[in-house]
C-alpha cells in the first residue's frame, strides 16, 4: 500500500484533490479528522481535543490500512495536528511530536490560493503565512522532505497526479 499524505494551510484545495487522485488512482482518502471533529464539536482546539484528534485519526488510519487498498490518502495527518497546536498554544506538545509522521510521501499544498472562510477555518491573512511555515519547520523537524503543490488548479492537479503516478509505478 502506497501513503500519500496531504499537507499544508486552510483552503488550499486539499480534501478536494484528495478526492480526485482517490478516483483516479483507485485509491481510498483518509478524511481530515480535525475537520469531522470541528464540524461534530467546534473548533475550541484545547490541547486535550488536540490530542483527542491525533487518536482518533491514528483510529481511523489503522482502520482504512487494515483494507489493504492499493492507495491511501490522508488528508493531513498528526504533522498538521502538531502544528495546530503549536499554531494555537505557541509551543510543539510532546505526546503529539512522539506520534510518527508515516506516510511514504507528503505533498505540502502552498498558500497561494485564496482564503475561503467556510465556518471551521481560522487562520487567514497574515497568520495564514504564519501557519504555512510554522508546518513547514513541523515537516522539517520530522526529517520530511514534502514535493510542494502550488500554482493555479490545474497546474495543483499536474503536479499532484504526476507524484501519485510516478510512485504507482515504482511500487
Amino acid at each position: 500500500m502506497i501513503r500519500i499524505c496531504l499537507t499544508g494551510v486552510e483552503s488550499t484545495g486539499k480534501s478536494t484533490l484528495a478526492t480526485e487522485l482517490a478516483a483516479r488512482f483507485g485509491g481510498i482518502v483518509m478524511p481530515e479528522y480535525g475537520r469531522t471533529w470541528a464540524e461534530t464539536y467546534g473548533t475550541d482546539f484545547a490541547p486535550a481535543v488536540l490530542r483527542a484528534i491525533a487518536r482518533g485519526h491514528v483510529a481511523a488510519r489503522t482502520t482504512i490500512a487494515a483494507l489493504a487498498p492499493p492507495l491511501m490518502l490522508e488528508d493531513t495527518d498528526i504533522v498538521m495536528t502538531s502544528a495546530w497546536f503549536r499554531m494555537l498554544h505557541g509551543r510543539r506538545d510532546k505526546g503529539l511530536t512522539a506520534i510518527p509522521a508515516s506516510a511514504d510521501r507528503y505533498l505540502l499544498f502552498s498558500p497561494d490560493t485564496p482564503w475561503i472562510d467556510d465556518g471551521t477555518r481560522q487562520f487567514g491573512g497574515a497568520q495564514r503565512l504564519r501557519f504555512h511555515a510554522i508546518i513547514v519547520d513541523e515537516l522539517r523537524r520530522r526529517g520530511i522532505v514534502p514535493v510542494v503543490i502550488e500554482g493555479t488548479w490545474p497546474q495543483r492537479q499536474r503536479q499532484a497526479e504526476a507524484t501519485v503516478s510516478a510512485m504507482m509505478v515504482s511500487s
